[in-house]
């Protein structure tokens, strides 16, 4: 393994809702790259996933707010003083703060200045995940630090972000990744050629094979309700008012459990949305769970849904990895045509879509696949298929194991399964 280095900036590490991120990391560790994490905050998760545990970079955390740590962070400032880009940095950051004059503006040059003192000297370049915060302390401390920086691009940073701050981070930085062809043309629109297309896609040597066969439970049999399954967090983009509302209006002669896993800011309402519905008995709020739980789940369940949609403010979804992770199971998805989700599912063959925010149509849709579980069985079957074809993890991997390894000046081993 080289010498040099990578710096990875997350805001929050490790997070149960971020696999995708967690995956990527031990895909480059195995590529031969050495990795820094650096996170923005300290993890509140109650659980890990195996993952997390495989990964051996070391991990740093920042200080959240600069008055958690006033020493290290004036220690910060006293050594950017000395260093040569420190005038580079202040001619940024006041225009930053002349566009948006907020006390979150001045945290994240707090943190930069942390970063930048911090970094081991082994480090030779910064990736960032999320361009929005974690971007922009990523970009202060790689001007003050004299080093390049590249990034991936999500979801919510994507569309939440204005437009000029976009612009001027594509235009600082040395490449990017966005994981897709939706959040890709944003970008491109604003800063044309600096991000390339890379899907998460999944490492099925890490889910177990497909359940042999379900049972053709249709919701006829109150003694074997059809089991429903949700994965998401609770928020707003997620969709589960709407998911509550399309449930809520399903025939009553029909039998059904949705079991709901995710945390998240909403859960009180969604409780309450739940019970105004007359829902309580049919719906369990399991929380967040780590990945093999989730996988528990999917073997379980007879249709997956997830009716994604655009959140106040302009915060969407990319393309869900729990849908990838359904599909290694080949349990059938119910989804919205939103976002990245019509990049992996094709309506009516790998899987449902419906309209967002329509919850009759949602309704509609589950009525019709709870009748019919042949075409459920023939739905998830294909939507494997289609991982297996088109999502696998190595191709995204491999392009970004390979822009970061030139970026740092880093010469990766051969992989032995290259031939």
């Amino acid at each position: 393994m080289s010498a040099r280095r990578i710096a990875v900036v997350l805001k929050g590490y490790p997070r149960l809702s971020e696999t995708f991120i967690a995956q990527e990391i031990l895909a480059l560790e195995r590529r031969g790259i050495g990795l820094d994490i650096w996170s923005l905050r300290r993890p509140t998760d109650r659980f890990r996933h195996p993952m997390h545990e495989a990964i051996t970079a070391p991990v740093a955390y920042l200080p959240e707010y600069l008055r958690d740590d006033p020493r290290r962070v004036m220690r910060g400032l006293a050594w950017a003083c000395r260093q040569r880009g420190f005038a580079a940095l202040l001619r940024v950051v006041l225009n930053d703060l002349r566009r948006d004059p907020t006390a979150s503006r001045l945290r994240r040059l707090g943190q930069a200045l942390v970063l930048a003192r911090e970094l081991s000297p082994e480090v030779a370049h910064l990736h960032v995940h999320f361009l929005h915060t974690p971007g922009s302390v990523t970009r202060y401390a790689a001007l003050l630090s004299g080093r390049g920086w590249s990034f991936s691009a999500h979801a919510k940073d994507i569309w939440t972000t204005p437009d000029w701050e976009l612009t001027e981070k594509l235009a600082n930085a040395q490449w990017g990744v966005t994981c897709t062809h939706d959040g890709l043309a944003r970008l491109d629109a604003l800063g044309p050629g600096r991000t390339r297309l890379a899907y998460h896609g999944l490492d099925l040597a890490r889910f177990p094979a497909a359940p042999a066969d379900r049972p053709p439970r249709d919701g006829q049999d109150p003694e074997a309700p059809l089991r429903l399954l949700c994965v998401g967090r609770l928020v707003a983009k997620k969709g589960h008012d709407d998911l509550f509302a399309a449930l809520g209006a399903l025939p009553v002669r029909l039998h059904w459990h949705l079991d709901l896993i995710g945390g998240g800011e909403l859960r009180a309402e969604l409780e309450r949305l739940v019970c105004e519905r007359g829902l309580t008995a049919r719906v369990t709020f399991h929380g967040a769970l780590p990945q093999p739980a989730i996988i528990a789940a999917m073997r379980e369940a007879d249709l997956f849904v997830l009716p994604t949609k655009p959140a106040e403010g302009g915060d969407r979804d990319g393309l869900p990895n729990v849908l990838m992770e359904a599909a290694s199971q080949e349990l059938p998805i119910l989804a919205t045509a939103f976002a990245g989700t019509p990049e992996f599912i094709t309506d009516g063959t790998h899987g449902i879509l419906v309209p967002p925010n329509e919850p009759k149509a949602l309704a509609e849709a589950m009525t019709t696949l709870f009748a019919d579980p042949d075409r459920r069985r023939r739905l998830g079957r294909a939507a494997r298929a289609r991982l297996v074809q088109d999502f696998s993890e190595d191709a995204g991997i491999d392009l970004i194991a390979a822009a970061l390894a030139r970026s740092a000046g880093i010469a990766l081993p051969a992989r032995e399964d290259a031939a």
